[in-house]
Formats: structure tokens, sequence, C-alpha cells
């Protein structure tokens, strides 16, 4: 199977008002249940806060993001699904919850399943105990 990033952008919850935000956390809540309870969840989440740092190959740290950045990631999933149309399936239940667009991009092989064979087959791509932790529930 192929691991998908799903995601969104920073902002693009910003057009649901404050008390309708409960019912959009419930919604998506569900869907990540309803992927967890499928065997295709594999980590998920919101990020708090837009400040990042930036580790420069030489190990320096500097504030980011870059300048040029217009758009930040401001939640994202990670499917491990047979197909793109059904990464796309996933990405479309999941902009209905939260009320936004999603991205949907194919991550690259895990280089310790290399060589394995089919390791999602056997319960290890995206299990816990294979370099990912358990979803919260």
């Amino acid at each position: 199977m192929t691991r998908y990033l799903i995601s969104f952008d920073s902002g693009a919850m910003n057009h649901i008002p404050g008390e309708e935000m409960p019912a959009v956390g419930k919604a998506s809540h569900a869907v990540v249940q309803e992927a967890v309870d499928a065997g295709v969840w594999v980590f998920g989440g919101g990020l708090e806060s837009q400040r990042a740092s930036v580790v420069a190959t030489d190990g320096t740290v500097t504030d980011g993001p870059y300048p040029e950045t217009k758009e930040v990631i401001g939640g994202f999933s990670v499917v491990d699904v047979p197909s793109r149309e059904e990464a796309l399936a996933w990405a479309a239940k999941i902009a209905v919850a939260c009320r936004c667009a999603q991205e949907v991009r194919e991550l690259g092989a895990d280089a310790r399943l290399a060589g394995d064979g089919d390791a999602a087959t056997r319960g290890g791509a995206g299990r816990p105990g294979v370099g990912m932790p358990p979803p919260h529930r």
C-alpha cells in the first residue's frame, strides 16, 4: 500500500464561525475514527502554531518559515491505502468534515520497509510499533 499526505492550509477554516467549530471537530473526529476502523489511518493532527524553526545543513537554526512562503500547512492526515483514488475518497470525507479543501500528495516509500516485501499486508506499515505512534482515541 501507499501512504498519502492529506493536508489543508493554515487559515482554510477561518470562514467557519466559532460556534460551529465543535460540530466541525465532532465531524472530523468521526472521519478519523472511520479511517482507524478501516485500518488506513497512520497519523494526523493540526499545527498549534505556525512559528517554525529552520535548521540548515550546517546546523544553524533560524526562525522561519522562509519569507517567500505564502501558505503553510494548518493540519494534515496520513493514510495508507492501495490507490490514489482511495486517498482522494478519504480527502473528500475530510474536506466535508473540516469544511475546507484538502491537498493530496503521495509520500515516498519508507526506507525501513524497502526490500521487506509488502509489509502493509502483514500489518506492518502504519501500525503501532512500526515507526508510527498509535492513533489518539
